[in-house]
């Protein structure tokens, strides 16, 4: 016997299978054609679904109709009973960035010549501002910007192999290594030799650099430390662990950087 689903629970059922499934919204929204915003709203219980978007979700979540209308439903048993199957749907939706060395370094390049000159700018505060370009760029275009993979650490996201690319750039003459003193702490500071080819980057990827660079260049370490650890990505992520880029679909202000309509 089936039984009668308010908004609310239907919105829950689908987001715990969601959830269970590794998907974001923006993942599972595309699947089946809707905005995000809208999926959001059927997930808080706050908007309907009709019969043809129920038999969608049913088809990439992979559950059967009589189970997710029963009383006794549990996701948790849905994705055990489809768990192969969800696996490599799952694998298929996860974007794994591939790094563009040349890229990286034309964005590094880049920064450190717009803010190379401020005393604030030693190895952790250039740490954060590859990892919001990275970011942001990824959650306003679903594209890698330089393609670098960012794990959990103590003192915020670190890009991977920065050190030795940062030690190859200086090999061959386009960076200096400057170690001085920031109020009373060591710090490491780069400067770059040369200027960044400007003709690798396009306009949209130099307009999302540059938001970040005149958000946070004046930022200490301390403070731009404290504001990536409330950002969706890292408090999602577990310590030592890599950090999806599909997680910035997740952001809320002041942290998200899309507008996304409401369309459907």
């Amino acid at each position: 016997m089936k039984l009668k689903l308010s908004q609310k629970q239907i919105g829950q059922r689908i987001m715990e299978l969601r959830k269970s499934k590794g998907l974001s919204q923006e993942d599972l929204a595309k699947s089946i054609g809707m905005s995000r915003p809208s999926l959001a709203q059927i997930e808080l219980g706050n908007r309907s679904v009709d019969v043809f978007e129920l038999f969608q979700l049913s088809h990439v979540l992979g559950f059967s109709m009589d189970e997710f209308l029963s009383p006794d439903f549990k996701a948790e048993d849905e994705i055990q009973s489809v768990n192969e199957k969800a696996e490599k749907k799952t694998d298929l939706r996860i974007s794994v960035p591939d790094l563009q060395l040349g890229k990286f370094k034309n964005v590094l390049l880049y920064i450190l010549e717009r803010c190379a000159g401020k005393p604030n700018i030693g190895e952790t505060v250039l740490n954060k501002l590859l990892y919001f370009c990275d970011f942001n760029f990824y959650e306003l275009y679903e594209e890698h910007l330089t393609g670098a993979r960012y794990k959990k650490l103590p003192y915020g996201p670190v890009p991977q192999k920065l050190d030795t690319i940062i030690n190859q750039m200086i090999d061959n003459g386009k960076l200096k290594r400057v170690k001085t003193d920031y109020h009373g702490f060591p710090q490491t500071r780069y400067m770059p030799m040369e200027k960044a080819d400007l003709m690798q980057l396009s306009a949209a990827e130099k307009t999302v650099i540059d938001n970040v660079i005149q958000q946070m260049s004046d930022w200490n370490a301390n403070k731009i430390s404290d504001y990536s650890h409330k950002d969706m990505p890292w408090l999602a992520t577990k310590d030592g662990d890599f950090i999806s880029y599909n997680l910035a679909f997740y952001r809320e202000l002041p942290y998200s950087v899309r507008m996304y309509d409401d369309e459907n």
